[in-house]
């Protein structure tokens, strides 16, 4: 579980232990990682910064060094920076690429020998709402969410002859830290947002939690190349009275 320490990865992890799982937990700093170990009865802390080219092999190594096998991979490390097309800067554009997109690609594939020998084996990749919609200010962002839906379909196209299921969650707004660092002003922001949801209001990790324990379960084993709207029908448009 990478992007294990807060947010839906922090909520993902708990829930998967509580239903027997071990999870390695993945993530760039110790301190909230230690907290999601204390509620796991068997988790192993891993430390890495999924920006760096080395990082998924020895993720998928420790992981491997730890339980002996691997089941299910869920990539759900993001990092985002909100602001206009014409301010990105080169870095920004570079790291939103590797720790979104090339980091899932290379976690999943230095996963596979192992996945190909578990009885049940799944990916689950965490998106986002935007990678399906145009929303003003997230081209970043939403560029390397886009790509990570078509990673799904195409590694659940080329897995399925090992009987790897391949399902993407794309999540509306969800009241994680994410959006402090690029939100000035959270409570507005947070006001704005659930004015532009259908049903109302920002969503909560366990929403996305549960489709991460579902998608990971052998109970979904018929069930591959799907991305699943969790976001309160957010990318269906926003509600008229929101609209302006």
């Amino acid at each position: 579980m990478t992007g294990a320490g807060t947010g839906i990865g922090a909520a993902a992890a708990r829930l998967l232990a509580a239903n027997g799982c071990a999870v390695a937990l993945v993530g760039r700093r110790e301190e909230p990682l230690r907290l999601v170990a204390a509620d796991v009865d068997r988790g192993e802390v891993i430390v890495a910064d999924l920006e760096e080219r080395a990082t998924p092999r020895h993720v998928v190594e420790r992981t491997l060094a730890a339980f002996g096998r691997l089941d299910v991979v869920v990539n759900n490390a993001a990092v985002i920076r909100n602001g206009p097309f014409a301010e990105f800067t080169l870095d920004e554009f570079d790291r939103h690429v590797a720790v979104n997109l090339r980091a899932p690609f290379f976690v999943t594939q230095a996963a596979l020998p192992a996945l190909r020998e578990a009885d049940a084996p799944a990916v689950v990749n965490i998106s986002s709402s935007v990678g399906s919609m145009v929303k003003p200010g997230t081209t970043l962002y939403s560029v390397t969410k886009a790509g990570l839906e078509y990673l799904t379909r195409a590694n659940a196209y080329e897995l399925a002859q090992w009987g790897i299921r391949v399902n993407c969650i794309a999540p509306g707004p969800v009241d994680t830290p994410i959006h402090a660092t690029y939100l000035d002003d959270l409570e507005e922001g947070y006001r704005d947002l659930s004015r532009r949801i259908p049903l109302g209001r920002m969503g909560h990790v366990d929403d996305v939690a549960r489709w991460v324990l579902w998608l990971s379960a052998p109970d979904t084993e018929w069930t591959t190349g799907n991305v699943v709207h969790v976001d309160g029908g957010q990318v269906l448009g926003i509600p008229e009275a929101a609209g302006g």
